[in-house]
């Protein structure tokens, strides 16, 4: 095909909202929209490419897998190569488990499914994901691997029959990507089946411009164009996290994409700003500083305690150019030289680092990413200062979901929640609080909530794990609670979960009229990379020191809205913010020589006897 310098001004203009979108730009709210922009471009090169050595009788799947091998594999594997020193040394055991299962996702060309089932995309914790761009990459290779096979083996049957079944797959993709943008938006974001359309909305392009020539009229072309890029600008600055996505919203950018490259041909004002130099080069790395952005923010992010400043965004953002730069000279163009790399080098070269990513992340994945360079003795004090009590969270998951173990001598206590249910377990049996009473416990997922109303309601707020987690209206939990003598709840108590606490704590009471909430917990933010070996110390008093006041206050605020809500409805509500720090409104993480929180919010060891000592001290007044 020939070459478009406009397509490439385009993908200009898809990266750069990108990249400042993740840098979180507020101008840029919705930049995320350059995805989808790259998806039209690519549905329409690729089928462009397909369409045309089709009807040359010259088209070979292996010859298009070995295109797209050199296109996408050495400048992704690469960067993925940079991100493993920065990984094993700047992230907590968690994180790099997580990292460990993105590197495998990553070379199984299955990132959307991995982070579809952890999470929304929009959500703070995703800021933190080095790979989490690669979703949009896996996508593309699931279609890539489709679609060719499908033109294969319809092609026999003509254009009018294939454009009839592609029409029928983007009206039902889009339809799905509807409704599921409102009712299952995770699944709707990250997967194929709902970006599809957008796809294909590219391939109409390709098979119309194969067949007939753009516009012949100046006018239709300039307003056509001038409409298409004002669409995509409309997108950038006006969609945010709330815009409901990849829905018939996702219309706007993708026909704008359409829009442009059907009309912005020569003479045009729009070409003629799409072909500017800066734009042209800007689009010709744009695949690889597609691919270096979010690893520079995301490790920024996690060696600093505070967000980093604007100043620092802004050199991120022409520094992943610059890295961009680097890559397409000296990955992306040589490898696509077949002079230099034969096929057969190709093939090898990408199994080899297929299984190199998927061992590395496995071994990630499989020891919890911890460290086995450490020494025993600093195995010790890292398992001893660092982790919640072993065994109590042991015997925690032994009893989850089981039913009481009657001893009429003592009160039976479940103990309802998010991970911070795992702490108040924890604390349960490190104050000896389970001599005086029987415990069982209910673990919901952290983002499936503790008190919903109506799980409904809540679908946006709900990660698709949540799907697949027990909940609130689970039938064992429904018994355990009718049974129990007294309820506790606890969570991380998110925003979203005070609006409805009101009829949610109703619920709770028509079962059982024995409720006891526990409060937010917080203690102030910790450094990711903070107990790593920084002079050969696990931890820093500075660092652990670290305190956002106005986080503080919020979490005050929460307790007290929370509070307000307990005293109206008549049960019982611990403070446990001030309950481990008294009255300040600065709770420290460091205490003495110990440390409360691991993370600033989950406790440890230490943090659970202690607060099991101060349950059972309130306990005792009661």
């Amino acid at each position: 095909m020939n070459y478009r310098a406009e397509i490439d001004g385009l993908r200009a203009l898809a990266v750069i909202p990108v990249i400042f979108f993740h840098a979180g730009f507020e101008n840029f709210r919705g930049g995320f929209v350059g995805v989808d922009v790259f998806f039209v471009i690519s549905g329409y090169l690729i089928a462009t490419i397909i369409i045309s050595e089709l009807e040359s009788k010259e088209f070979s799947i292996v010859n298009f897998y070995e295109r797209r091998a050199r296109r996408i594999l050495p400048a992704l594997f690469f960067v993925a190569l940079f991100c493993l020193p920065f990984a094993w040394f700047w992230f907590t055991p968690s994180d790099l488990k997580d990292f460990g299962q993105s590197l495998v996702a990553v070379a199984t060309f299955s990132s959307n499914f991995l982070f579809w089932r952890e999470s929304g995309y929009f959500e703070t914790s995703t800021e933190l994901k080095p790979l989490l761009h690669t979703w949009s990459l896996s996508v593309e290779e699931q279609f890539y691997i489709i679609f060719p096979i499908f033109l294969i083996l319809t092609w026999r049957f003509g254009i009018k029959i294939i454009l009839i079944v592609l029409f029928s797959i983007f009206l039902i993709s889009l339809l799905i990507a509807e409704w599921g943008a409102y009712n299952k938006p995770p699944f709707t974001f990250y997967l194929l089946p709902t970006r599809g359309w957008e796809l294909l909305i590219g391939v109409f392009l390709a098979f119309y411009l194969k067949n007939k020539k753009h516009f012949s009229s100046s006018f239709l072309n300039q307003f056509l164009s001038i409409s298409g890029l004002l669409m995509i600008c409309y997108s950038i600055q006006t969609f945010d996290e709330k815009t409901p996505f990849p829905s018939f919203y996702a219309l706007i950018p993708t026909l704008g994409t359409a829009l442009l490259i059907l009309s912005a041909v020569p003479n045009t004002l729009v070409h003629k700003i799409l072909t500017l130099k800066p734009l042209v080069g800007v689009g010709l790395i744009s695949y690889s500083a597609y691919l270096w952005h979010q690893p520079f923010f995301s490790f920024a992010r996690h060696k600093l305690i505070n967000e980093p400043s604007l100043l620092l965004l802004i050199f991120l953002s022409f520094a992943s150019i610059g890295a961009a730069w680097f890559s397409w000279k000296y990955l992306e163009k040589p490898f696509r030289d077949k002079k230099l790399f034969s096929r057969g080098i190709i093939f090898r070269m990408s199994g080899i680092s297929i299984l190199f990513f998927c061992s590395i992340g496995g071994y990630l994945t499989y020891t919890d990413g911890r460290f086995d360079s450490l020494e025993d003795e600093e195995k010790i004090i890292f398992s001893n200062f660092i982790e919640p009590s072993k065994y109590v969270v042991e015997r925690h998951s032994q009893i989850l979901l089981d039913e009481f173990d009657k001893d009429n001598s003592k009160k039976d206590i479940l103990i309802i929640g998010d991970s911070h249910s795992e702490d108040l377990v924890n604390a349960v049996f490190e104050g000896n609080l389970d001599k005086d009473y029987e415990f069982s416990s209910f673990l919901i997922g952290g983002e499936c909530g503790v008190l919903y109303v109506d799980p409904k309601i809540l679908n946006q707020y709900r990660s698709p794990a949540c799907e697949r987690e027990p909940s609130f209206f689970d039938e064992n939990l429904q018994k355990l609670m009718f049974k129990a003598d007294e309820i506790w709840v606890i969570s991380s108590w998110p925003d979203y979960a005070l609006n409805f606490m009101d009829e949610s704590i109703e619920n709770i009471l028509k079962i059982n009229k024995n409720l006891l909430i526990f409060g937010k917990k917080y203690f102030g933010s910790v450094n990711s990379g903070w107990y790593k070996k920084i002079d050969k110390k696990f931890w820093n008093k500075e660092l652990m020191n670290h305190s956002d006041e106005l986080a503080f206050k919020n979490v005050r605020s929460i307790n007290q809205n929370i509070k307000k809500i307990s005293d109206r409805k008549g049960i019982k509500f611990i403070d446990v913010q001030s309950l481990i720090c008294s009255k300040e409104i600065i709770c420290s993480n460091y205490d003495g020589n110990d440390l409360t929180s691991y993370d600033g919010s989950h406790l440890t060891k230490y943090g659970a006897k202690k607060l099991g000592q101060k349950i059972k001290e309130w306990n005792e007044k009661i």
